[in-house]
């Protein structure tokens, strides 16, 4: 049978479902519902340079920037040309496993205050709503005319829902295709200019509100406790760049032992405490500043600078952490949650000095990298991610930076997060190349291929088979076969061809074992006992049985050339156990995730 027959029978056979009652095949509802990892078990935590699983399995986040939340669509960008769902299944089945969310301190308040400001520049729509029935008896199915972004709209088919609902559908399906996400406060207020303002506080809102520090910490309290059960919020990146020249004194951020309201290392230490009172799980990400006052008798932060003997170090944005040495930042809780966050670009953003020469990495290191930031790594003092780095492919010496720090981050165990996915960041370019949604045929995302290719080779990957690993240790990462979860990685890949992480590493790991939540209200769901037990049915080893579990068995019938199912994969896929995989063992788990026919019937030793 050819591959496009049996992928439409294994179509055909969801779509008899959705006439039972059961939600239409690809329908985010049920996808959602049924791949949902509820487990809370992925939180992670720091021991000295390197971040932990909670069975002590090392990880590393390697992803991208999806900025629009911190600006004043209130929205990820690009939502007003394609689906949230191809957005993402193409993130995770590109390797990315954790997504940075710029956003603004006036979104936090107006979401904590109950008036979750709106949202613009989005296509949503879902016409018509219902089924509908012509006189004749012609059915025109749902979303038949429209259907982008189906979620972010009301039963209706056509109202918006506000922003916070849709930050809380994106970070839904995030965890659908096995992905993470973290927040940044970009800047206090709504700006499309992104990040020019130096501080957390002291700006107004569109409505006029002066957004104080208490403002800045209770909005992110908030939003901690509302995710303090749903590890797909891994963190807070507490604001980006914070910034400013010395001389400017109080309007620019510093880093010493002061209660000063503009010194950043004390409020981000009050910031990370209030949070973890409410969320000790959560990571707590730590930019740095622009400039660091040199010791010296008669400095002062304040004073003129000097072309000469300047009592500054200097430094990119946010990426300034020379005083991590001196004035950690030290929750009351210790130290198990913080990530040091430097941001660092090269020359097409703007010419440093460090640039000035034939650069190699020794010179970065010598002239700026080691005593600016990468000494916390090399010194196990701290986990770093790189929370912005990028630019465009030059071919010269921009590319040449980007080439280095990459491999440098690989080498060293150092997470980070690349800007960005964006096309529209004006002084770097975006992953993306073009986009653009057509009636049917759903999202067109096209990737900056030369870019992505030499970004990708930084994602966390085994060694051998390149499958791209994921932070869920229930979800494999993606949906196309080329992803793995944590548990997966660690059961039957980490001890055999390791990872890319230290430049290739072999390790042994430790799966989470967690069993089924008491409370979960997904009915179309099991989960296995054990870390080592079949769960018969899960053919892409994800932890979990569910309609993703169906179309893969349909594509892997039908010889999809794209589709990779692993030898663990294979084991759990015979689910009436004639040896082989069929469209009868595809049959017998839709009919379970149904719920018409018990897990034991998906036992072919029972």
């Amino acid at each position: 049978m050819n591959a496009k027959k049996m992928l439409s029978l294994g179509l055909s056979a969801l779509m008899t479902l959705g006439s039972m009652g059961y939600a239409a095949p690809f329908s985010s509802d049920l996808l959602q519902a049924a791949a949902v990892d509820d487990c809370n078990d992925d939180w992670l935590h720091a021991k000295g340079s390197r971040l932990y699983d909670k069975n002590g399995n090392e990880v590393w986040l390697t992803g991208a920037n999806w900025f629009g939340f911190n600006c004043s669509e209130n929205v990820p960008h690009y939502l007003w040309s394609g689906d949230i769902d191809d957005f993402l299944s193409s993130i995770a089945d590109h390797g990315i496993n954790v997504i940075r969310f710029p956003i603004s301190t006036e979104l936090l308040l107006s979401w904590m205050n109950g008036t979750p400001n709106p949202v613009g520049s989005v296509q949503a729509g879902y016409d018509p709503p219902q089924d509908t029935v012509a006189e004749d008896g012609t059915v025109t199915p749902a979303g038949y005319y429209v259907n982008i972004n189906k979620d972010f709209v009301l039963e209706d088919g056509k109202t918006l829902k506000n922003s916070m609902e849709i930050f809380d559908i994106i970070m839904a399906k995030c965890k659908q295709y096995g992905l993470k996400a973290f927040v940044d406060i970009h800047s206090p207020h709504a700006d499309n200019s992104g990040h020019v303002y130096n501080l957390w506080y002291g700006k107004e809102t569109s409505d006029g509100t002066m957004v104080t520090t208490d403002m800045w910490i209770d909005s992110l309290v908030w939003l901690a406790e509302k995710y303090s059960n749903d590890d797909t919020l891994l963190g807070y990146d507490l604001k980006n760049e914070p910034h400013g020249k010395g001389q400017e004194g109080d309007k620019a951020a510093k880093w010493d032992d002061s209660t000063d309201e503009n010194n950043w290392a004390y409020a981000a230490t009050r910031c990370a405490n209030a949070i973890l009172e409410v969320n000790p799980n959560a990571l707590i990400f730590v930019e740095g500043v622009e400039q660091q006052l040199k010791e010296g008798s008669g400095n002062y932060w304040g004073m003129p600078d000097s072309l000469t003997n300047s009592p500054y170090y200097p430094g990119w944005w946010g990426g300034q952490l020379r005083g991590v040495r001196d004035n950690p930042v030290v929750p009351d809780s210790g130290t198990s949650q913080i990530v040091y966050s430097p941001h660092d670009y090269g020359p097409s953003v703007y010419a440093q000095t460090w640039f000035d020469k034939d650069f190699t990495t020794q010179t970065l290191l010598d002239d700026y990298w080691y005593d600016t930031w990468a000494f916390i790594n090399a010194e196990d003092i701290a986990p770093l991610l790189i929370g912005e780095w990028g630019g465009h492919m030059d071919g010269g010496k921009n590319q040449k930076w980007m080439e280095l720090l990459r491999d440098y981050m690989i080498d060293n165990h150092i997470s980070h997060t690349f800007w960005c996915l964006n096309t529209n960041s004006g002084d770097t370019g975006g992953l993306w190349s073009g986009l653009g949604f057509t009636q049917g045929s759903g999202t067109s995302i096209e990737w900056d291929e030369e870019k992505y290719g030499m970004m990708e080779l930084s994602l966390w990957q085994t060694q051998e088979s390149g499958l791209y690993i994921g932070l869920d240790h229930q979800k494999a990462l993606g949906n196309n076969g080329t992803g793995l979860s944590l548990n997966e990685f660690y059961a039957s890949y980490a001890s055999t061809e390791g990872s890319n992480l230290d430049g290739g590493t072999i390790v042994s790991g430790t799966p989470i074992v967690t069993d089924t939540p008491s409370d979960s209200t997904s009915s179309t769901t099991t989960t296995s006992d054990t870390a080592t037990e079949k769960l018969w049915g899960d053919i892409d080893c994800s932890g979990i049985v569910n309609v993703a579990d169906g179309v893969l068995y349909n594509r892997y019938i039908a010889e999809d050339a794209d589709v990779v199912v692993t030898d663990a994969g294979l084991a759990q896929a015979d689910v009436n156990g004639d040896a082989r995989v069929t469209a009868t063992d595809t049959s017998l788990v839709l009919r379970f995730v149904a719920n018409l026919i018990p897990a034991s019937d998906l036992n072919p030793n029972a």
